[in-house]
């Protein structure tokens, strides 16, 4: 029987809210809203036989998946889903000059520059490096419905690996906070049955940052 991954996103932060760069060096928590999302997606899916959790190491994963810890499904924390670091850009808020060097970069992975790396972070090899060790991990567990909770960016990465893609395609998948993809096991790679889902949070107040 092929795996099942049910892949989020972690829920709202105040930082995702004020528009400020997080990244791997910042371990913030939920804000109010994240955890109201939090709950609508237990609700929404805490019938759905998953089997195991897995997140980072950083809170705001943590927090997302409460309801699944608390109802006694096996948890394990993964360091190498961690976000990508964003270097010094980390805590600050995103102003116009940082935005634009935001997209001149993202501009470089699209075109195959994936070597790159931000100041002082990662670049998306590295990231995708120990995102490779996580994968292992998870398709060597003998649970057949996993969930995994990460990050925006290093969640991009994650669906291009699953679908043996190169990581100049990530930007294809788009992704909002408490987000949903839902992929199954093929012959070659991952299939996407569900993509940037959000139905779940219908009650609400999604912000896409």
């Amino acid at each position: 029987m092929g795996k099942k991954i049910f892949l989020i996103r972690h829920g709202q932060t105040d930082y995702n809210l004020n528009g400020i760069v997080q990244g791997s060096g910042v371990n913030a928590p939920l804000n109010e809203n994240g955890r109201r999302q939090a709950e609508l997606f237990y609700q929404a899916y805490h019938s759905c036989g998953i089997q195991k959790v897995y997140t980072s190491a950083l809170i705001r994963t943590h927090e997302s998946v409460q309801g699944f810890i608390d109802a006694g499904i096996d948890w394990e924390i993964l360091s190498e889903l961690n976000e990508i670091s964003w270097g010094k850009h980390e805590g600050k808020m995103i102003t116009p000059e940082e935005d634009a060097y935001y997209r001149w970069l993202m501009v470089q992975w699209q075109q195959g520059r994936t070597d790159l790396k931000i100041e002082q972070g990662e670049s998306p090899d590295e990231v995708a490096a120990r995102l490779r060790i996580a994968i292992d991990t998870i398709m060597h567990d003998s649970a057949n419905q996993i969930l995994i909770c990460m990050h925006g960016r290093a969640m991009r990465m994650m669906l291009c690996l699953l679908q043996n893609l190169p990581l100049q395609y990530m930007d294809q998948f788009e992704h909002s906070n408490l987000c949903l993809y839902q992929l199954e096991q093929a012959t070659s790679g991952y299939q996407i049955i569900t993509r940037n889902c959000t139905a779940h949070l219908k009650s609400s107040s999604e912000v896409n940052s």
